[in-house]
């Protein structure tokens, strides 16, 4: 009877972790946003990040609205995407708003547009940034306000926009594209880093005052992407840097983190941190041991300087 006993409690075991497994497959799959027919709007579209993100989001199903500020460059886009055919999945061509998310003011008057292609919204990725590159001692406030402009305040206003709509339907969801310098701050980013701290706080804080409503919010925050945002990045007197960087060059693919941003948005993701173990390491340093994280950086900035000068 013993030997009975032992003898089955390996199948038994086996076959309670076999169900568990199947249990937490199946409620994943439960979970999982289905994006067929979802309209979901993406801002800085026309190139980058944002029309690689286009792509994947075009060939999930969604009906797209694709934001930025050049429509001859949004429209080159849409006929790249209604080029694509796909016999096992329905695709819609996509429509189009034209804005300068930096011009808070025209920012509703956008949003009025985007709300009447569809009627609604399920899906704001706000990817439209731009970078910078300079010495805080040469740059003028007008730089830091503008980088704000477009990577902070820009968004916000069209969240807040955006967000009444999605509170009466009870459902939607808020995507902010920030960086692992949302995070943390390496010398001369400074513009550009304030703007990710402030996007990483204002998003958090609106996921926890919107849970109640249904609603979901997600930061995807990468390390350098092989895009032209260091190329367009302002310098301190407000000129085009015009130069590619070698961590940008050597960065991630635009569609590998689309498909991180599509990934988080299916599974509902809330905190997305796509960067290699070194700038993880720092964000956890920056937390563990912020003495040490303040050498690092201190003598990363002697280091460039001192490349500058030569």
């Amino acid at each position: 009877m013993e030997r009975l006993t032992g003898a089955g409690v390996g199948p038994l075991a086996v076959g309670a972790v076999g169900l568990l497994i199947l249990l937490r497959l199946i409620q994943r799959a439960r979970g999982k946003q289905i994006l067929q027919d979802k309209v979901v709007v993406i801002t800085g579209a026309s190139s980058g990040l944002g029309k690689e993100c286009a792509r994947v989001f075009h060939a999930a199903g969604a009906r797209l609205i694709l934001c930025g500020r050049d429509q001859k460059r949004l429209q080159e886009v849409v006929q790249e995407l209604r080029a694509v055919t796909d016999g096992q999945r329905k695709t819609y061509t996509p429509c189009t708003v034209t804005f300068d998310l930096s011009d808070t003011d025209t920012v509703a008057r956008a949003a009025v547009e985007i709300l009447k292609c569809h009627g609604h919204v399920d899906v704001l990725i706000n990817n439209a940034g731009i970078s910078y590159r300079g010495n805080i001692l040469d740059t003028h406030v007008s730089v830091q306000r503008d980088v704000m402009e477009t990577n902070y305040f820009g968004p916000v206003a069209l969240t807040q926009a955006i967000l009444p709509s999605m509170v009466e339907r009870g459902s939607g969801h808020i995507v902010a594209i920030s960086s692992v310098q949302g995070k943390i701050a390496i010398p001369y980013r400074s513009a550009y880093a304030a703007s990710k701290h402030a996007t990483q706080a204002y998003f958090d804080c609106l996921r926890a005052e919107v849970e109640r409503f249904g609603l979901q919010v997600s930061i995807i925050s990468p390390g350098y992407i092989r895009t032209n945002l260091s190329v367009n990045a302002v310098t301190g007197d407000g000129s085009k840097y015009g130069v590619m960087d070698k961590t940008t060059a050597s960065g991630r693919e635009p569609t590998e983190v689309a498909h991180a941003v599509l990934k988080a948005v299916r599974h509902r993701q809330k905190d997305v941190l796509l960067a290699g173990p070194l700038p993880t390491l720092a964000v956890y340093l920056r937390t563990l041991w912020p003495a040490a994280y303040f050498r690092v950086m201190a003598s990363r900035a002697k280091k460039e300087q001192r490349i500058k000068e030569q």
